[in-house]
């Protein structure tokens, strides 16, 4: 199966087609890959360490090649190309700013590597600077700089020499929490505003979500899902990228019966409750039932006739400033969370507390053990 996105005139920009990639002649770390990627889109790689989302960069910019299958750029084969002559801007998470050299100087490096005249560098030097906001640091030091603003000027050296395609791995690793969303906007504002193709690994699945028009996750050298974020988050294709992406809840138990679009699942504890069926085709197949945080209500009055309940009993009551934390004890587990809004007519539950919960049938998946 090939996961494609294209341009607007039906053409893929990057392109892997049945990548293959093994460091000792036997191991995939990267098996049989068919990825296509549209000119001007955001695509994030994510997934754990070591899933191959690195990797499928590294071979991407020339620093690793591919055991088996070919890569493509604008339609051209480049798994012989050099990474020096594939036009490819790199980001990486250390910087690797040239310390003896200027602001100005490291954005000029890449410029004169291409036999860009004086005049045209300068242009581009300070074009650059503007547009990550930093036209006034030219002459510094990298060493003389903060962590963010180091990494504006490693994104400038990157969009410089007006690449087609810009990487960017675990770019914002390094960054503490305030400053690193206040980049993931401005990276992904700037790449749309500019037109590039941006491909972006990274292991948090919160930037995933934020700054991608597509995301694919990976695991075991294999691409799980790969969707917008909505998507990926509302209607995961399997327990792996049901559990790997934000917090999620499960319960585990085997398919009574299947009819259209609902399962009917009998818990470990023997409570029934109805799911769609994802991953799971037969009566009796085993099952992990998957319902995230914020679709279940406490007291579920509200929801309809056609709301799941259940019995629970209140283990923790945390508060999380806009939301409230509440860690409950459901179908024999003490690890299911329901997340609420910090409203004003909040009721603060208690310890040992015994309540109902409930949710709908279609906010709740069947998906494979």
């Amino acid at each position: 199966m090939t996961l494609a996105s294209t341009d607007a005139n039906g053409a893929a920009f990057v392109e892997f087609e049945r990548v293959q990639k093994s460091y000792d002649g036997e191991t995939l770390v990267v098996k049989d890959l068919n990825l296509s990627v549209g000119k001007g889109e955001f695509l994030t790689m994510l997934g754990p360490s070591g899933s191959g989302k690195t990797t499928c960069l590294m071979m991407l910019a020339g620093f690793e090649t591919a055991t088996h299958g070919e890569i493509r750029l604008g339609g051209k084969e480049i798994n012989n190309i050099p990474p020096h002559k594939r036009g490819i801007g790199m980001v990486f998470q250390n910087y690797a700013l040239f310390p003896h050299m200027t602001v100005a100087e490291n954005l000029a490096f890449p410029l004169e590597v291409r036999k860009i005249g004086k005049d045209e560098r300068e242009k581009k030097v300070k074009r650059a600077l503007d547009m990550v906001q930093m036209g006034a640091f030219g002459g510094r030091r990298p060493a003389q700089l903060s962590g963010g603003q180091q990494q504006r000027i490693a994104l400038a050296r990157a969009l410089v020499f007006e690449p087609e395609l810009v990487l960017m791995d675990e770019p914002l690793g390094a960054l503490d929490k305030q400053l690193r969303e206040h980049m993931q906007f401005e990276i992904t504002n700037l790449a749309h505003q500019l037109g590039i193709t941006t491909v972006y690994v990274t292991h948090d699945q919160t930037e995933a979500l934020t700054m991608s028009d597509r995301v694919a996750v990976f695991d075991d050298g294999v691409i799980q899902q790969l969707a917008p974020p909505d998507d990926l988050y509302e209607k995961p294709l399997n327990s792996f990228v049901a559990q790997f992406i934000g917090e999620n809840n499960t319960l585990q138990g085997k398919v009574e019966t299947i009819s259209g679009n609902i399962a009917n699942v009998r818990l470990d504890d023997g409570g029934l409750i109805d799911a769609v069926p994802v991953n799971v085709s037969e009566v009796g197949e085993r099952t992990l039932v998957s319902i995230r945080p914020e679709r279940v209500e406490i007291n579920p009055d509200g929801l309809g006739p056609d709301a799941h309940t259940l019995d629970a009993e209140v283990l923790e009551f945390i508060y999380m400033g806009d939301v409230f934390r509440t860690r409950l004890k459901v179908a024999g587990r003490d690890d299911f969370i329901v997340k609420t809004r910090n409203r004003a007519d909040q009721v603060r539950l208690k310890p040992g507390e015994q309540i109902k919960i409930g949710w709908l049938p279609e906010d709740c998946r069947a998906l494979d053990a």
